[in-house]
């Protein structure tokens, strides 16, 4: 992503950090974090990937599984440790260097602030990072839309754009999709693109 864009992104993170904390932390995610957690053995070791404030990793905590998350925004980290009570780590996406580490991986609403070149990338540093037929959760605003939005840059997804992506990174295969709808207060008009992906066993 040009430079300009990420700092853009991060910024609104860190300026809105209490906000965006408050108006998160205790929506009711447990529908689609069970899905994920159904893919799962039990205490298995998860990587929160831009978890924001830190709803869903403290929900893992509670539900017995090991759990690390990261963020890249400062303001957020601060915010999700203190509400987790475990540190969360600043770093960026294309920062994970992690190797066969974890059973599943959960990033919700993040990877989406990242070009389509970059999510490529990313997609594999996921796959280096999950162990043999891991799991990956990520969810996407849906729609064909890609650059800066409300102060922070997206990339939004379609069906046959991920089919794309999936194709050209060739790491993962689709387990699951579905639409949903925002599940925020006055926002049940936009649309999620939500897909489990598993890491394809020839990738090690």
């Amino acid at each position: 992503m040009n430079d300009k864009y990420a700092s853009q992104t991060l910024n609104y993170y860190n300026q809105n950090a209490p906000q965006f904390s408050s108006s998160t932390q205790s929506l009711d995610f447990a529908p689609i974090q069970n899905k994920f957690l159904s893919f799962l053995p039990s205490q298995a070791h998860i990587l929160d990937f831009g978890c924001g404030s830190g709803r869903d990793t403290k929900y893992f905590l509670a539900h017995g599984y090991h759990t690390d998350a990261i963020d890249g925004s400062e303001e957020l980290c601060r915010i999700s440790s203190e509400y987790t009570g475990v540190p969360v780590k600043q770093m960026l996406f294309q920062e994970l260097n992690a190797a066969e580490e974890y059973e599943g991986i959960w990033a919700c609403s993040s990877i989406l602030h990242s070009t389509y070149y970059e999510l490529k990338d990313i997609l594999k540093k996921l796959a280096h990072a999950l162990k043999k037929e891991g799991i990956l959760y990520a969810s996407f605003k849906y729609g064909d839309f890609e650059g800066m939005r409300n102060g922070r840059y997206f990339i939004d997804l379609t069906e046959d754009k991920l089919q794309k992506l999936l194709q050209e990174t060739n790491v993962f295969e689709l387990k699951e999709k579905w639409i949903s709808t925002d599940i925020r207060p006055g926002r049940d008009e936009e649309k999620w693109m939500n897909i489990i992906l598993i890491k394809k066993s020839c990738i090690y």
